[in-house]
């Protein structure tokens, strides 16, 4: 089993061995399909001009390096990864990280830039953090297609509704630190093979995108990403991976995804300056692994945990 996702399939796939222990409570959350929002249906698209728009828009999230990549056929401003690698099935998957509530949801104030943002806010940050690149000019076709797709694809969410389904899962905190060491006997085991010693992944012949796209080094997520909080990637390969996974056939514990997620993370990935981030350092999310912080924990523990305390003395300052 491998640690994929990459390709328009959106599939994350990885295989873990092994059990940990410090498990506060179980994370399973039984939903029934009908409560899950689904994606409407590519063929329903309009045979219009805005119809084509929102299908070059669909084609930029799942194909952006082809596009936009450091050998792109419109420009070179990201870093040979696709959006679909975090925002699954070109952001349609169930807690694949999909874009059912993007456009319900924006403008939205983020505590992280301390303003009001805008879908074009959101995607430029994408290109900034995720694809460790710069971001289109806002009045580009590109940016106007994939806000268009996003935009399609919420159209049966009311203004303001998140519905089920959408985000990614929060597991309960472990009452010890994640292990990486864990994580890296796991990733040498059954991710090494795809996603290379160095997790450099493994490009297609044509070089210019990834089978299996980079875990870490230069061509992958910077530290300024939203995967790089453990949290966020413990929940998104939670039910995402190994291959088959979903949220109904959930596969790993949740001290695999934690510990996974702990080596991933520690490895060398490329630098952004945070320096205008969270300029109210008391709405830090409690793994946000950069100083300053608000509370006298260490960097170390803000990053692998153990979270509990932090998040209780998080609790007794927001009183």
């Amino acid at each position: 089993m491998l640690f994929n996702f990459s390709g328009f399939s959106g599939q994350i796939s990885a295989a873990i061995t092994g059990s940990g222990n410090g498990l506060k409570k179980p994370s399973f959350k039984i939903l029934k399909q009908q409560e899950m929002w689904q994606p409407p249906k590519i063929e329903n698209i309009p045979k219009t001009p805005e119809g084509k728009l929102i299908l070059y828009g669909r084609d930029l999230i799942a194909n952006t390096a082809q596009y936009l990549g450091p050998k792109g056929s419109v420009r070179h401003i990201s870093n040979g990864m696709n959006c679909q690698n975090c925002h699954l099935n070109a952001g349609t998957k169930i807690m694949g990280n999909n874009y059912a509530a993007v456009y319900s949801t924006y403008p939205k104030f983020r505590a992280r830039s301390a303003s009001q943002e805008t879908i074009i806010k959101r995607i430029s940050d994408c290109f900034e953090r995720s694809l460790n690149g710069s971001k289109p000019d806002s009045n580009s076709k590109e940016m106007r297609a994939m806000v268009a797709y996003m935009k399609w694809l919420g159209k049966g969410t009311a203004k303001g509704e998140t519905p089920e389904g959408t985000g990614l899962e929060k597991l309960p905190y472990l009452n010890r630190s994640a292990n990486p060491e864990n994580g890296r006997i796991i990733y040498k085991a059954k991710c090494e093979s795809c996603h290379g010693v160095n997790g450099e992944g493994i490009p297609n012949p044509d070089k210019i995108t990834f089978i299996y796209p980079p875990l870490w080094g230069k061509s992958s997520y910077n530290d300024g990403a939203g995967l790089f909080r453990i949290s966020s990637f413990a929940g998104y390969v939670k039910n995402n991976m190994p291959f088959g996974a979903n949220y109904e056939n959930k596969i790993l514990t949740d001290e695999e995804a934690w510990d996974l997620a702990g080596f991933v993370n520690s490895q060398p990935r490329p630098h952004k300056d945070q320096k205008n981030d969270w300029k109210d350092i008391t709405r830090k999310p409690i793994d946000f692994p950069f100083a300053p912080y608000a509370d006298d924990f260490s960097e170390k523990q803000h990053k692998l945990g153990p979270f509990q305390a932090i998040a209780a003395a998080q609790k007794q300052n927001n009183k």
